[in-house]
């Protein structure tokens, strides 16, 4: 019996060492390979992120100027800095287009491990992501957002639900204008049927805000709804 115990993990370490010959891990963001510690960016590239630090300033930053007007702000935070070409767009880019949701896990993992030392643990009663349609998340495989809030979700210990949903499929923000965004996502989403979110403390999570034309959008619809508060988290923020 000792001996068929000391057998299995041998065969694992095995078929874990042929797995990682066939199918290397790599770090999305430099390539190399990773260690068995590292479960998605390697240790140097995690200390190189463009960290942005909203949460030391949750309720005047430069997202909650941003977002004033546009709906009842209460704290808005994102995790990196955006800007075009670096690392943060590279890492977006392949969490949207490249079947990564890996990086979305990882990226709310160590924001969330951020968020509870800093005293966030128990602020939420639950972590909303913005929906996608239902065929552009067929067609991805995931919801980018959704995987954020699920490595969100550990370190916080506060669960995902998703509340919300897409009503109709609108097209691509990526090269629209603040109005034009603020018009294309205009009564888009609905709190899904039979939610009673009355009185409840929420954390809404995106994957990238710009204008806060979509965050703004998703937020009314829950204040709406008897909403205590809501709150926005996303991966990173960047200029319009």
């Amino acid at each position: 019996m000792k001996q068929q115990q000391n057998f299995l993990p041998m065969r694992f370490d095995f078929l874990k060492e042929f797995l990682d010959l066939i199918f290397p891990r790599n770090c999305p963001q430099c390539g190399r390979s990773l260690f068995d510690f590292e479960p998605c960016l390697c240790t140097i590239c995690q200390g190189s992120l463009p960290v942005a630090n909203f949460h030391l300033r949750p309720f005047d930053n430069e997202l909650t100027d941003k977002i004033r007007g546009l709906m009842q702000v209460n704290r808005a935070m994102a995790f990196l800095r955006f800007s075009k070409k670096g690392k943060s767009q590279k890492l977006l880019h392949q969490l949207k287009y490249r079947n990564k949701p890996e990086i979305g896990e990882e990226m709310g993992r160590l924001y969330g491990l951020t968020l509870a030392n800093s005293g966030f643990s128990s602020e939420w009663d639950v972590i909303v992501p913005v929906p996608l349609h239902p065929m552009k998340q067929k067609r991805r495989g995931y919801n980018q957002s959704e995987k954020f809030a699920e490595g969100l979700s550990k370190p916080l210990e506060t669960t995902v639900s998703n509340l919300l949903e897409r009503k109709k499929f609108t097209e691509t923000q990526t090269k629209k204008s603040r109005l034009q965004r603020l018009e294309n996502v205009d009564e888009v989403f609905e709190l899904r049927q039979g939610e009673n979110i009355t009185g409840l403390r929420i954390l809404l999570v995106d994957d990238v805000v710009t204008t806060g034309a979509t965050l703004s959008a998703c937020a009314n619809v829950l204040l709406a709804n008897g909403a205590k508060h809501v709150d926005l988290v996303t991966i990173a923020a960047g200029g319009q």
